[in-house]
């Protein structure tokens, strides 16, 4: 009994710390899906071996899209005129980052990985991006077909329909927000609260079970604990937003931060299944290229980081969680209340998901 006790405590102040911030987050989200026009993106997209590049990268950090879920994306795009290496680097930053991991971040690890965390999303897919269009650049052609759906326009939306009447359906600004919001909660965070409640109940274990000694005598910094990280993550099938609390937990019992970064990254942008399907986007010398880059430059991402704590003479684990002591209680217990209700029916979706996988 206090074993589950010790368990069930573990996740329950791990969900209080995130809620607001994960809340938050689908806001921005339900926000992007307003305002960010699909077209515009793949219009800028094909041409050129470093600007498509560079946009296609930081146009992944904010939107909230899982590894499974930035798949779809990326064919589309491809296929709407992007080049390669343009593709690559939205196959990175997209699932390594969003608004709701950003948010997440802050709340669970502390200000310094928070920043870096986008950053260094941001570096590793501009880098694997530009070697992509380096070795094997050409200029994308957009086939005919429907626009992207990942995305609405809400100039789009106004220009044809603000304030108008299409069969008896309200298309206004309110209407519009509303169908922002419904995004947000049933969409973004459909794609991704199994895992996140996954990976909350795991950093719960870790927190109680494993001890400190153990991950710090292997993960405890260097690059032989980051290529070891490396190993264990690339197969792994885990979101942004899941990774975070569990990152926050081998922080806190000696991983160090440049380590727990490169499980950062790697996770959420690698797993078998991805790579097959990147396979068939890029090709089989366009994948591998995908994989040893996004590899070298985690690594040397996370070498960065543990220099530059060393630098400060910030200890990691001493400041993981600390965003949350400004919150009051109330507004803790609120936002989780508020989160476990809007979970309850992804959270039935995703479970008939799982048992309608075949064996």
């Amino acid at each position: 009994m206090t074993f589950a006790y010790e368990i069930t405590l573990a996740a329950w102040n791990l969900l209080e710390q995130s809620a607001v911030y994960i809340l938050l987050g689908l806001l921005v989200g339900g926000l992007l899906k307003i305002f960010l026009s699909p077209d515009y993106v793949a219009r800028h997209l094909g041409k050129g071996k470093i600007a498509s590049v560079f946009k296609a990268a930081l146009l992944g950090i904010p939107i909230p899209l899982c590894s499974c879920g930035v798949l779809p994306a990326a064919a589309q795009l491809k296929k709407q005129g992007a080049n390669n290496g343009a593709t690559t680097a939205f196959l990175i930053s997209t699932p390594e980052s969003g608004v709701d991991s950003i948010a997440l971040s802050w709340a669970l690890l502390d200000p310094i990985m928070t920043v870096a965390r986008p950053v260094a999303a941001f570096f590793s897919a501009f880098i694997a991006g530009l070697m992509e269009n380096l070795f094997f650049y050409r200029e994308g052609v957009a086939e005919p077909l429907q626009p992207l759906k990942i995305l609405a326009s809400l100039a789009s939306v106004c220009q044809d329909t603000c304030c108008a009447d299409q069969g008896g359906k309200k298309t206004g600004p309110w209407s519009v927000f509303k169908d922002g919001m419904r995004y947000a909660v049933t969409d973004i965070w459909g794609d991704i609260a199994g895992w996140f409640f996954i990976g909350i109940v795991v950093a719960a274990f870790i927190t109680v079970l494993v001890p400190d000694d153990l991950i710090a005598r292997h993960l405890g910094g260097g690059i032989g604990s980051m290529l070891l990280m490396l190993v264990v993550s690339i197969p792994m099938y885990i979101c942004a937003t899941a990774s975070t609390p569990i990152a926050a937990a081998l922080i806190i019992k000696g991983v160090s931060p440049g380590t727990a970064l490169v499980f950062l990254l790697t996770g959420p942008a690698t797993n078998i299944t991805n790579l097959v399907v990147i396979n068939k986007i890029l090709g089989k010398k366009g994948a591998l290229l995908y994989l040893v880059s996004l590899s070298v430059i985690s690594v040397l991402c996370g070498l960065v980081l543990d220099a530059l704590y060393f630098s400060l003479s910030i200890s990691a684990a001493a400041t993981i969680g600390t965003a949350t002591e400004v919150l009051p209680n109330w507004l803790m217990l609120g936002a989780t209340c508020l989160l476990l209700l809007f979970s309850v029916y992804p959270l039935q979706r995703w479970l008939f998901r799982l048992r309608s996988v075949p064996a």
